[in-house]
């Protein structure tokens, strides 16, 4: 379905958040016969509806706005709704119309797009492919998850999208180039379970793309694609990291040389594979990446991390790295985060909203590490029990983050790392990541000295 679909349709686009927003500006230009805006009255993410959007489309709330969906040609639901929303399966059961303002924007974009997602890595690995394109002269519009909503995007010759699975689920095109940076179980409760998330999140990949690229070292991930056809960046046939002829690591196009590991200025192994990904895209665009190392090398190095992941905070006096990591909201992510900082000192904060999830795989992981791990409230204690009785993890749990921070600066070695990896969502005690982020950089600056 695309945009000029809806001419001379009743439309109902769910939620006012800013792909609420979005969706509304972009359908009010296709002339629907009917256009209103829904907010389910539990939708955090709304934004104030006033001006000419609410011209074009009054908002309705409660049982009205469940009635006006139901009676809707087509409705346009927002990421921030769930797959296991009520009423969306009430909709669905009666036959309604589905889509969002991703699957209407791809219907019209998808052979000039390049789509990441993944359970880690996707924000990365998107940011990574667009400015190694642009690198190379490869012009491209950089947007979706990560903060432009796919509706808001400019014209553009090629487009590079980060896709979380909320946006993936309801795709009926895939993009050109389809690529996934990893699997492991997350957002169980908005997609009704593992299997069902493993399904939306590849649904990216179900609408026949021209290359599908992945991560080839993720063991989950393979065998969910099994023997479907992709480029598998990170294995010695693709795009990898070995041994260089000086003994260092070097990343490679099969077995050509680029350039020393040492250029990425990101720590982790999951970085490099997000890189050898990036770089596995280009080669499939067409870009000569042998040719273009020199230039790739450049843009490599200079290459910013981003916010909130692995985003490093040094104390010189005290000698200690603080690191903020707060988008680790599983305890997978936040595996990935303690094996970046293997071989020094770490103390590790964990702890969010509960949903109930299994720490046993975190327990596993720690089993033969020396490591401090602090929880914080809601889950902190929970992952703290689980952890008990490992001989070489030491435990302990506060009252908050602030708490944890002070508590970190005693028990860390210096040379040592602290580790806000939390293996949990930030709401309940804070308003977003962001707000997390924000009082463990103050708690940090406060308890100096």
């Amino acid at each position: 379905m695309r945009l000029s679909d809806l001419r001379g349709r009743t439309v109902a686009v769910w939620g006012t958040g800013r792909e609420g927003r979005a969706a509304v500006t972009a359908v009010a230009a296709h002339a629907p016969a009917d256009l209103v805006a829904v907010d389910d009255s539990a939708n955090f993410l709304a934004l104030p509806w006033e001006g000419e959007l609410a011209e074009a489309a009054p908002v309705v709330t409660g049982e009205q706005g469940y009635a006006r969906l139901a009676a809707a040609d087509v409705v346009v639901r927002s990421p921030g709704v769930p797959q296991t929303h009520p009423w969306l399966l009430r909709l669905r059961e009666g036959g309604a119309t589905v889509t969002s303002g991703t699957a209407l924007w791809m219907a019209e974009h998808a052979d000039r797009t390049i789509g990441v997602t993944g359970s880690k890595g996707k924000s990365t690995t998107a940011s990574l492919i667009s400015h190694l394109l642009t690198a190379v002269d490869r012009p491209n519009a950089f947007g979706g998850n990560i903060g432009v909503p796919l509706l808001d995007l400019p014209e553009a010759e090629r487009y590079v999208l980060e896709l979380s699975s909320y946006q993936c689920s309801d795709l009926t095109d895939s993009p050109r180039v389809a690529v996934v940076t990893s699997l492991f179980p997350e957002h169980l409760d908005a997609h009704g379970g593992e299997r069902e998330y493993y399904r939306d999140k590849l649904n990216l990949i179900a609408h026949g793309p021209r290359t599908v690229v992945v991560n080839g070292n993720d063991p989950r991930l393979a065998v969910e694609l099994g023997d479907r056809a992709a480029i598998r960046a990170g294995t010695p046939g693709s795009t990898n990291v070995a041994g260089g002829a000086d003994g260092t690591p070097w990343f490679h196009l099969g077995d050509r040389p680029l350039f020393p590991r040492a250029v990425l200025p990101l720590v982790g192994r999951h970085n490099e594979g997000n890189l050898c990904v990036a770089l596995a895209v280009l080669d499939a665009l067409g870009v000569d990446v042998v040719a273009a190392r020199d230039t790739l090398a450049v843009a490599v190095a200079e290459f910013q991390g981003l916010a909130h992941r692995l985003t490093e905070i040094v104390d010189a006096e005290a000698g200690l790295t603080f690191v903020d990591d707060t988008l680790a909201t599983s305890p997978y992510a936040a595996m990935h985060a303690i094996d970046a900082y293997d071989g020094r000192p770490l103390t590790v904060i964990v702890g969010g909203t509960d949903r109930g999830l299994d720490y046993t795989v975190f327990r596993d992981h720690l089993a033969e590490r020396e490591i401090t791990v602090i929880g914080v409230p809601d889950s902190g204690r929970r992952i703290v029990e689980a952890l008990a009785g490992l001989p070489k993890v030491r435990t302990e749990v506060v009252e908050d983050l602030v708490d944890a921070v002070r508590l970190a600066r005693e028990v860390t070695p210096t040379g040592g790392v602290v580790l806000l990896s939390p293996a949990a969502p930030s709401y309940g005690r804070f308003r977003n990541f962001e707000h997390r982020s924000e009082v463990f950089a103050q708690a940090v600056a406060d308890t100096r000295g």
